[in-house]
């Protein structure tokens, strides 16, 4: 547990870091297009003061990376399922009512996958140019708030799916959030 709490900090940190150097990549092609804009001449003639710093809002470092996923839509949508024949209950009733509860949770699952991505951790192992194992693990982390529940429906004879939506105005706070303490946590 420990391990992950600190292999956890590490990809915060890291994000954040690259966070950081975009930022100042940006920056510093501000300040290059501006030395490139003055002629030849005028640089002799005058001192160019550097620009002053001003920090890049997070929302526009954000939005060349995230725009085409989600803020080109007013809603995002997920859609969960889960079968009810599989639940571990003795009573029909009851199963289904566990299978509904399964395919909410899995829909938040697939919210939070789109709105914060996933964390994936890949392992291949090669001995004499032959594939000896390959394994992927992945995990999600989040909070989801303000989804709204657009449908619980039978799909087919042993399954539910359950639907759900979330404002891309939500989005754009849960991503805020989430970056506010991303860099809370590093200080």
């Amino acid at each position: 547990m420990r391990n992950l709490t600190q292999k956890s900090t590490a990809l915060r940190l890291a994000r954040f870091g690259t966070l950081l150097a975009l930022m100042g990549a940006l920056t510093a092609c501000q300040t290059m297009q501006a030395m490139m804009e003055t002629p030849e001449k005028e640089k002799k003639a005058e001192v160019i003061p550097p620009p002053a710093v001003e920090p890049i809002p997070v929302r526009s470092a954000r939005a060349s990376m995230i725009a085409p996923i989600v803020e080109t839509r007013e809603t995002i949508t997920a859609t969960g399922y889960a079968v009810v024949s599989i639940q571990n209950h003795k009573t029909p009733a009851q199963k289904r009512l566990l299978a509904i509860r399964a395919s909410k949770l899995d829909a938040y699952r697939a919210l939070t996958e789109q709105v914060y991505g996933q964390h994936l951790d890949a392992t291949t192992t090669v001995a004499d140019m032959t594939v000896m194992s390959d394994t992927f693990r992945t995990r999600v982390e989040g909070v989801i708030y303000g989804a709204v529940l657009v449908s619980i429906t039978p799909a087919g004879d042993d399954t539910y799916e359950t639907t759900l939506s979330l404002d891309a105005r939500v989005v754009d706070d849960l991503r805020a959030l989430y970056l506010g303490q991303l860099a809370s946590n590093i200080r």
